[in-house]
């Protein structure tokens, strides 16, 4: 034992310099930002695909490219998540720098070589949420705005309530957007919501200048996501548009989608 000591000392060295060293530092960007895409059962291949090209067109587009170069840092970090039920997230695009052209279609490129890896298992934006606010310790980057941007076709209807996650993710200093898909039209055979937009706006959206553009005709994809894109980087929000304040009664029920799944299923 005696002769190991002055190597476990030298061990215990190593050890107490690792731990009390500075981590390596992160790169400074404008805006740090989680995409996270419904790949739910009620979004069909279809309109997936238009989530998808339309994302890809938006970081090939001279205007997000643009308005990313105007930040003081020139550069934003993005990730990617496909979203279903409580459970079930995945990050399908690590994070990445984007402040030029070459970095703006490698990032868009990413995101039309990744397939589809989720389907069906419920809707959770509240899994969607509280997954995606994961990941921002984990990002080799920091910023002085973090925002979540949620994109579905419909309210949630399984695992927390969303107004209790959104809450505590806005708490933290967080921003939550929202794209709400509404072009299909709600019958009695569905749970989707007539005024979906009206919903993201009460119940999922939260903090500084948070703001929701819905997607009404599939003609709109393209544009519409350009646009959250643009006003996110800078940091503005759409004109015209008044966001109700959060802990202000909704317009909605909160529950509506726990509530329509009940009915349906029974549980």
């Amino acid at each position: 034992m005696r002769g190991n000591f002055p190597f476990a000392a030298a061990a215990a060295l190593l050890l107490a310099c690792a731990m009390s060293a500075p981590s390596a530092a992160q790169t400074a960007v404008d805006l740090q930002l989680v995409l996270a895409v419904d790949a739910s059962g009620s979004v069909d291949q279809i309109r997936f695909d238009l989530q998808k090209r339309g994302y890809v067109a938006a970081f090939r587009h001279a205007r997000v490219l643009q308005a990313i170069r105007s930040g003081p840092n020139q550069a934003i970090a993005v990730t990617m998540v496909q979203w279903t039920g409580p459970m079930m997230q995945v990050q399908v695009a690590e994070w990445s720098a984007v402040g030029d052209e070459p970095s703006a279609a490698a990032f868009a490129a990413a995101i039309e070589r990744v397939p589809r890896q989720l389907f069906g298992g419920g809707t959770s934006i509240s899994g969607a949420i509280d997954f995606s606010a994961t990941l921002f310790p984990k990002s080799p980057f920091r910023a002085p705005r973090r925002v979540i941007d949620v994109s579905g076709d419909g309210s949630n209807n399984s695992g927390p309530l969303v107004t209790l996650v959104r809450d505590d993710v806005v708490a933290s200093g967080i921003t939550i957007n929202g794209l709400p898909i509404m072009l299909k039209r709600p019958n009695s055979f569905t749970m989707d919501l007539e005024h979906l937009d009206v919903y993201y706006e009460d119940c999922v959206i939260g903090g500084p200048g948070a703001f929701v553009i819905p997607i009404r005709e599939r003609s709109q994809f393209k544009e519409a996501i350009r646009t959250k894109l643009v006003l996110e980087v800078a940091g503005r929000t759409p004109e015209g548009r008044v966001i109700p304040a959060q802990g202000r009664a909704p317009r909605i029920s909160c529950t509506i989608g726990e509530q329509m799944w009940r009915e349906r299923w029974g549980n």
